[in-house]
């Protein structure tokens, strides 16, 4: 069998302690293999994020592990992270973390040249990845000049410049407009089928239709992994039910 992308083994992440203590995710099982779009849905405060955190190395696990490629994370020195995420891992964040100072070109950019790509090979890399999300026109445009669309999409162009075998992606279209956010999911299939792994947080059936599989989390817990997508409305009106 190929080697999963990404694997989850046991993960658990608890917040604080005595009365405050909170298990954000409680003994999550779950791999992502090359080629697989995989769907995460579940209520708000299920763990969706937290998965997504630990997944892409920007949160340590209080158990279990997460292996990237076989690797595990936690084994890792913070300099060995930080190239991996660089290199092999694209992350859209919900609240995007564009960087104000920078055009949009020069965001998109910016993992790459911090792992060593000359700035023409960037700058180059930058503006395919802007283009296949729809906005090359905004290469020069500051994100403070932008709309809030405009914005999530040079996020996503960032996670997705360069070889990245792991995209993670955080309600990648919360702010884009029904049309421009189905055009963002079919460059992320394309991006599946291509031969990278994905991992999509999402609360809209629609946008889960385009996954391979659905995983859905309660209470930290993984309460349903299907590989059939049709049913993704099926478990948001029983799991998401009062």
């Amino acid at each position: 069998m190929t080697r999963p992308v990404l694997e989850l083994r046991a993960l658990g992440r608890t917040y604080g302690t005595g009365p405050t203590r909170v298990e954000s995710l409680v003994g999550v099982d779950l791999s992502v293999g090359a080629g697989e779009l995989l769907a995460v849905m579940g209520p708000s405060g299920s763990g969706k994020s937290t998965l997504l955190m630990l997944a892409g190395g920007l949160d340590s696990p209080t158990t279990g592990a997460v292996l990237v490629e076989g690797e595990e994370i936690s084994g890792m020195s913070r300099r060995k992270q930080a190239a991996l995420r660089r290199r092999s891992i694209g992350y859209v964040f919900q609240d995007l973390n564009l960087i104000p100072a920078l055009t949009a070109a020069e965001n998109v950019a910016l993992p790459l040249e911090l792992d060593g790509t000359p700035a023409r090979k960037a700058r180059t890399a930058a503006d395919a990845a802007l283009a296949e999300v729809g906005i090359p026109e905004l290469a020069e445009r500051f994100p403070d000049d932008m709309s809030g669309g405009q914005q999530q999409r040079v996020a996503i162009a960032r996670a997705l410049v360069g070889e990245r075998r792991l995209v993670l992606a955080d309600e990648p279209t919360g702010a884009l407009d029904s049309a421009t956010g189905e055009a963002v999911l079919r460059v992320l299939r394309a991006r599946c089928d291509a031969g990278a792994a994905a991992v999509l947080v999402t609360h809209e059936a629609r946008h889960a239709a385009w996954a391979d599989r659905i995983v859905f989390l309660r209470d930290g817990r993984l309460v349903d992994d299907t590989g059939r997508t049709d049913t993704a409305d099926s478990l948001l009106s029983r799991d998401c039910a009062p």
